[in-house]
């Protein structure tokens, strides 16, 4: 059994910053990469940013050159600093693990910016 456990979440003003973290715990053989999605209110989940096992990072057009995806010291953990935050930013984030046999989603945190 896997799971995802993220914090960070909050209410911060526009333009300003918050750090995501999520720690997947269990039983993995492979994790192939993690990452972040959100969903804003009447939308659909949409990828933010991933980071695969080797590094390699992908971010949505809309946040690039604002937020970071890392990986964490411990393993199986992943960051996402968000800088420059703007009230289209307001949505619940989850954490996405990507295995060998399955994926995996944390149970979502909000982040709210206000203008």
């Amino acid at each position: 059994q896997v799971q995802l456990v993220e914090s960070g979440g909050g209410s911060v003003q526009a333009g300003g910053s918050l750090r995501l973290s999520c720690a997947a715990s269990g039983t993995i053989l492979s994790m192939n990469a993690m990452g972040w999605y959100r969903r804003a209110p009447g939308n659909q989940r949409v990828l933010v940013a991933t980071i695969t096992s080797s590094g390699s990072t992908n971010y949505a057009d809309s946040v690039k050159g604002r937020f970071t995806i890392s990986r964490g010291n411990a393993k199986n953990t992943v960051q996402l600093q968000m800088n420059s935050l703007k009230p289209e930013d307001t949505a619940v984030y989850y954490c996405k693990a990507v295995t060998f046999w399955n994926d995996y989603w944390g149970q979502g945190t909000q982040v709210t910016v206000s203008s």
